[in-house]
């Protein structure tokens, strides 16, 4: 039996695609959309044919029943669920067609992955989507009866490095515990007990750090000031608290390749920022230590922003009290999405139905 598995994971202007076997990657391409063609779409379920099209342009060669044992997408917005791989079904798939909980690039990842494995009559399935909720019921409470904390964060990557973190313990997953941070153009920071997320910022619009583009938990006060000001509409606000605050709002520029460039340059300002934002991470992992009892196994940096050597390093100065600091620069999307698959399709887990 053949045991390479497809993976489909949509972003905002590109696909990612990749055939990955037990032992790695064999074949890897970003398909590259242009942002004035998709333009032309109102919903994301509307790009399916062209998405579509360019996945079977870019694998054809690899679309066949003898190469494939399974499909896998990137798992859009759905109701709240546990964590795992789930099997793609008709109700996840009307789901994200209706876009009923966001209208997000991910939610393409089932509908593609679906279609292609509908054609060869293999298994297709999702993996941590990122409205995985697996929070305690005292992770609920805001503090007003009409807002509930919600469970939004990068699961597939947290779960990803949280495994590898594990196996470097020589444990399993479900018997460590984790505060994890990843960070990119958002930032999740969680605990993880036992495998499962248990408390973590909103990584859109919720408490946590700000980030080099989203603002992050906010003074109360002077946020409904902001509201009430006039200055915004609902819809203004919404985008300038998740695309134009944070290092942008404060400096122009949320690339912190730039802003560490600047740094070494003197800029002053730059570095008060730039300190800032990893002041906030610190004090939300020392939460997120706190959710843990304490009990932890180690404190796990991810992300994009970790390949920067100057950023680790003032994080660790905040929290290498709290014991091991595992870092995994970058994120593992791709190889998560396969390795669930794998567990599936080799016994280890049982799919999830949704």
């Amino acid at each position: 039996m053949n045991e390479a598995v497809l993976v489909v994971n949509p972003g905002s202007t590109s696909t990612k695609t990749a055939v990955w076997t037990p032992d790695g990657v064999v074949f890897q391409r970003t398909i590259r959309h242009l942002s004035d063609q998709l333009a032309k779409f109102p919903l994301i379920v509307d790009q399916f044919d062209l998405r579509l099209g360019a996945v079977r342009e870019t694998v054809g060669k690899w679309l066949t029943v003898d190469k494939l044992a399974a499909v896998v997408g990137r798992g859009g917005p759905l109701r709240p669920l546990e964590g795992g791989t789930y099997l793609i079904n008709d109700k996840m798939l009307e789901d994200l067609r209706n876009a009923r909980y966001s209208n997000h690039a991910s939610n393409l990842g089932a509908i593609i992955s679906h279609h292609l494995a509908s054609e060869l009559e293999i298994p297709c399935f999702v993996v941590d989507p990122v409205t995985v909720d697996e929070f305690t019921p005292l992770a609920r409470v805001s503090g007003l009866p009409e807002i509930e904390r919600k469970c939004r964060s990068h699961a597939l990557n947290i779960k990803a490095v949280s495994r590898r973190a594990a196996v470097m313990l020589n444990k399993s997953l479900e018997e460590t515990n984790f505060a994890v941070a990843h960070m990119g153009g958002g930032l999740s920071i969680c605990a993880l007990k036992g495998g499962k997320i248990v408390d973590v910022n909103d990584a859109l619009l919720g408490m946590g750090p700000f980030s080099p583009e989203r603002a992050g938990a906010m003074p109360i006060g002077g946020l409904v000031e902001l509201c009430y000001s006039g200055e915004y509409t609902k819809e203004q606000i919404i985008h300038r608290l998740s695309h134009e605050s944070g290092l942008k709002a404060y400096l122009g520029e949320s690339d912190l390749v730039e802003i560490e460039k600047r740094i070494d340059e003197g800029d002053e300002k730059a570095k008060l920022y730039y300190e800032a934002m990893l002041y906030q991470v610190a004090k939300e992992i020392g939460a997120m230590a706190a959710v843990l009892r304490g009990n932890l196994d180690g404190v796990i940096l991810t992300g994009g922003m970790v390949n920067s050597p100057r950023l680790v390093e003032i994080i660790k100065s905040y929290v290498s009290f709290l014991g091991r600091i595992f870092t995994f620069p970058g994120e593992m999307e791709m190889e998560a999405l396969a390795q669930g698959t794998f567990r599936v399709l080799q016994g280890k887990e049982e799919a999830k139905i949704y």
